[in-house]
Order: C-alpha cells, then sequence, then structure tokens
C-alpha cells in the first residue's frame, strides 16, 4: 500500500516545497511532490506528498515545517492502493503550453491546441515540478530563438531532469547533435523511457540524443562531443554558479547558454559568475520569480577543448528543473 500526507500552503510555499527542499532530499527514498491551486483569490494551495510506506511522525513534522503557513494545520494521511499513486500524482500536474510545445503525463493530455507539438512526460520516479515556471520559460526562450531563425548544430542539456527540453530542442532542429545528462542515473533511465513514448531516438548520430549520468560536465562524452553552440542548463542558482567554467568550456565561441531555475533575486549573482567566463547577458525573461536567461559567449577568448570538468556541482540527485 502507499501513503499521501495533504497539508495547506499558499502558492510561495507550494512553489517552494515542490522544488529542491535539501531537507526533504535526505529523506529515503524521497517523496513525490505535488502541489495545486485550490481557490486563486485567496491564495489557497494544496500539497499532497506520496510515500511507498507509512511516513512516521518526524518525517510528517519535517514536511510540515517547510510550510510556515500550516504550522497548526492538522496533516490528512491516508492509505491507497499501491497501483494509484503515481497516476493520482501525475493527474494533478496541469499541461503546459509555451511557445508551440504542449507537454502533459499520461494522465492529463486533454486537448491538444491546434498547432502545437505535444510532449508527453511521465516522470516515475524522477518526477519532477510539472508546471513550474522554469520548465515553461526554457522551452518558450527555445521557440522564441527557432522563430527569430537561429539555428543550432550541437545541443547540450545538462541536469536534463526527465529530458524535456533535450527533446523539445530537437523538435526545433531536428538534423542537431543533442546530448543529455543528469547526475542522477534514475533521471537517465526516465529519460529513456520518455524517449521512446515520444519517438526520440536515442543514438549519438544527428537528429537522436545520447545520454550519461554526469556530475556536471564531468564525462567522457560530454567533453568528446563539445563545444555545443546551444547549452541548456535548467537546475538551480548553486550548482549554475560552481558550472560556470565548466559550462563555459563546453560552450563554442558565439554559442548560446539557456540558463533556468533561479530565482529573480539570484539573476545577478548567475550572470555575474558567467560574465567572468566570457559571457554576455543577451536576454533575461521574466516567469513570474523564475527568469530564464539567455546567454552569449564572446568570440574573443576562443576555443580551448577541456580536459577535465573544472569542478563538480553540489547538486544532489534527483534535483530537476524540467518534467
Amino acid at each position: 500500500m502507499s501513503w499521501k500526507l495533504t497539508l495547506p500552503c499558499n502558492r510561495a510555499e507550494a512553489e517552494y516545497i515542490s522544488g529542491d527542499v535539501p531537507a526533504l532530499s535526505l529523506l529515503d527514498p524521497e517523496p513525490v511532490i505535488v502541489t495545486s491551486e485550490v481557490d486563486e483569490d485567496a491564495d489557497i494551495w494544496r500539497m499532497d506528498a506520496y510515500f511507498d510506506a507509512e511516513p512516521d511522525g518526524l518525517v510528517i513534522g519535517l514536511i510540515q515545517q517547510e510550510i510556515p503557513s500550516a504550522a497548526n494545520a492538522k496533516p490528512v494521511l491516508e492509505q491507497m492502493a499501491e497501483e494509484d499513486w503515481v497516476t493520482l500524482s501525475q493527474s494533478g500536474i496541469e499541461p503546459v503550453h509555451a511557445g508551440r510545445f504542449y507537454v502533459h503525463t499520461g494522465q492529463n493530455k486533454g486537448d491538444v491546441p491546434a498547432g502545437a507539438h505535444p510532449i508527453r512526460i511521465d516522470a516515475g520516479l524522477a518526477f519532477g515540478t510539472g508546471t513550474h515556471e522554469t520548465t515553461a520559460g526554457c522551452l518558450a526562450m527555445l521557440d522564441g530563438m527557432r522563430a527569430r531563425g537561429e539555428s543550432f548544430r550541437h545541443i547540450a542539456d545538462i541536469g536534463t531532469g526527465t529530458g524535456l527540453l533535450a527533446f523539445a530542442a530537437l523538435h526545433l532542429w531536428p538534423h542537431s547533435y543533442a546530448t543529455a545528462s543528469d547526475i542522477d542515473p534514475v533521471s537517465i533511465d526516465v529519460t529513456s523511457d520518455n524517449a521512446r513514448i515520444n519517438g526520440v531516438a536515442m543514438t549519438q548520430q544527428p537528429g537522436g540524443v545520447a545520454l550519461c549520468v554526469a556530475s556536471g560536465t564531468d564525462h567522457e562524452m560530454i567533453r568528446r562531443r563539445a563545444p555545443y553552440d546551444l547549452v541548456i542548463a535548467n537546475i538551480l542558482a548553486g550548482p549554475l554558479i560552481e558550472l560556470a567554467p565548466s559550462l563555459a568550456e563546453v560552450t563554442a565561441p558565439g554559442g548560446t547558454l539557456i540558463l533556468a531555475g533561479l530565482l529573480d533575486r539570484q539573476q545577478q549573482a548567475v550572470a555575474r559568475a558567467y560574465r567572468r567566463q566570457g559571457f554576455r547577458l543577451a536576454e533575461s525573461a521574466p516567469n513570474g520569480d523564475w527568469p530564464t536567461l539567455r546567454l552569449v559567449k564572446r568570440h574573443k577568448l576562443g576555443w580551448r577543448r577541456p580536459v577535465r570538468a573544472s569542478g563538480r556541482t553540489s547538486q544532489p540527485p534527483g534535483d530537476f528543473g524540467s518534467w
């Protein structure tokens, strides 16, 4: 049997708790967190945490303390059939329509808008935040570049999560080489499954995606296939700053870097870290409190093939910016 813990929250808390919470990453296994809006006008949201086994009082208290407005609320804990929890958790995620993309799970496809390209993401064990602004922001940014006529041949999605952004980039530039990596082996398994669902070839040849488990850019395949003219990293502000030298090493001169997963208040620190590596901030697209940054690597630094990634990331397994 599986278990579901329900607590009230507000929007800010929903965005926080469904993101990367260090305290929750210590739980083994980490619960699947799904948030949903109950009353927009009153800013009332709900958090549902799904567990494989009954959580004890300490675990419930740990989660409740991360939601200040629920300090005096009575946690609702219920048992459910084993086969129901993944279905229920995914059905709580609304589809994302960003640019020409329409992203949905297997439980909530609904009606695909006219002209939209559907992508089905069944997140499974690597379940992410789904409707998070970072996902929509990256999709819209990629779509905007394609609409302006920009073209890319070598693409890397670092911290791919479930493969969504790599799949979207391949749809926009179908003859490109695409590389997708994540620090968590489960994420790569999930990405592989999602690739099959969406008819994306898993290959190192043009038109497909090559997968690997890697901490940042620290993998032979990532280094061998560099430099990339488009790099996407939808992670967290801390790891993005740590990875600045490594991402700069694998980005071609004149190449584009898309960064997301950072809060608005973290934008200056992240942009500053990449300016030091020879990038200029070309665009900052607001998405609520979660901006998406487009940076371009200046030509004057030239290309130097990396021997080894200059730094690992402190990003713990399971920290995904996209579905």
